[in-house]
């Protein structure tokens, strides 16, 4: 038997990685593959006063939230590890063979718990695998999925992600290219200011339908709307995600001298925007 490969949750018993296990295990459900709980420190120490004891706990922590999220007997197989290794190590291994990764976020900040500064650039920045960020008390309201479309650089990886994330949820997607005018002297010819709300070219509307048709005849039974608006994308994204399920964004793979970085887009996202946000990497 084909066994579909694993959503993987970070754990460390914070209140945004309470949230995440919980979103984990409803996405592994939809996806219907198995759930792993992943907690990962570089402990025990022997030289450190009560390591072993502080071990100990967050042992019996992952233990019992793995039982709670059984009892909830949604059918999903759930297993879950505690690895002695650096967080960011840990979870970048575990994404080389993982549908999503999912991690707590605090939002306006830093990922949270044992994912800070560094250790959640790392991670977003260099997973394989798409990675989920969710707060606490937020999995998601009931509008649509929702994903942004750069017409310069269209990800199939990142719409396959969207459309999926969209049929298993049975949510219609909205596909937003945000566009800005062009210079002054190139639009005076339109009769007001308020021509530019028009002012997307035939030809690049075409292009945004073309790119998006293929994923709509691949996924019938998800309502696609393709909207182009008139502004900055990080703005006009993080307002369009107050409503959404889900944001769904790329993370383009390069090597930099400075390593793996996310783009401006994908910065605000995570730090702003009211629902979960997926960053999927595309080549």
């Amino acid at each position: 038997m084909v066994v579909n490969p694993p959503v993987v949750v970070g754990f460390d018993g914070s209140p945004e990685s309470l949230a995440a296990t919980e979103w984990a295990l409803h996405e592994a459900r939809r996806r219907a593959c198995p759930l792993t709980l992943l907690q990962a420190w570089p402990w025990p120490r022997r030289d450190v006063v009560g390591s072993d004891e502080t071990y100990r706990r967050s042992v019996e922590r992952l233990s019992a939230r793995e039982a709670e999220l059984h009892a909830l007997e949604l059918g999903v197989p759930i297993s879950s590890s505690h690895v002695r290794a650096e967080p960011a190590e840990a979870l970048e291994e575990a994404a080389r063979s993982a549908a999503v990764l999912v991690l707590g976020s605090r939002g306006l900040g830093a990922v949270h718990g044992y994912l800070t500064g560094s250790v959640s650039q790392e991670v977003l920045g260099r997973a394989a695998c798409p990675v989920a960020l969710v707060r606490a008390g937020e999995s998601g309201g009931e509008g649509a999925v929702l994903t942004g479309l750069d017409l310069a650089h269209p990800a199939d990886e990142v719409l396959a992600f969207a459309f999926e994330a969209a049929a298993t949820r049975g949510a219609p997607l909205r596909v937003i290219h945000a566009w800005t005018p062009p210079a002054l002297r190139d639009y005076l010819t339109f009769d007001t200011i308020g021509g530019l709300e028009e002012g997307l070219s035939e030809a690049e509307r075409a292009r945004f339908t073309a790119i998006v048709e293929p994923w709509r005849s691949r996924h019938p039974e998800v309502d696609a709307t393709c909207e182009p608006i008139l502004g900055n994308a990080s703005a006009v994204l993080v307002e369009a995600a107050g409503t959404a399920r889900l944001l769904v964004l790329g993370r383009r793979t390069r090597h930099h001298p400075l390593g793996s970085r996310l783009g401006p887009v994908a910065h605000a996202a995570i730090h702003h925007a009211g629902c979960p946000v997926a960053v999927v990497p595309h080549g």
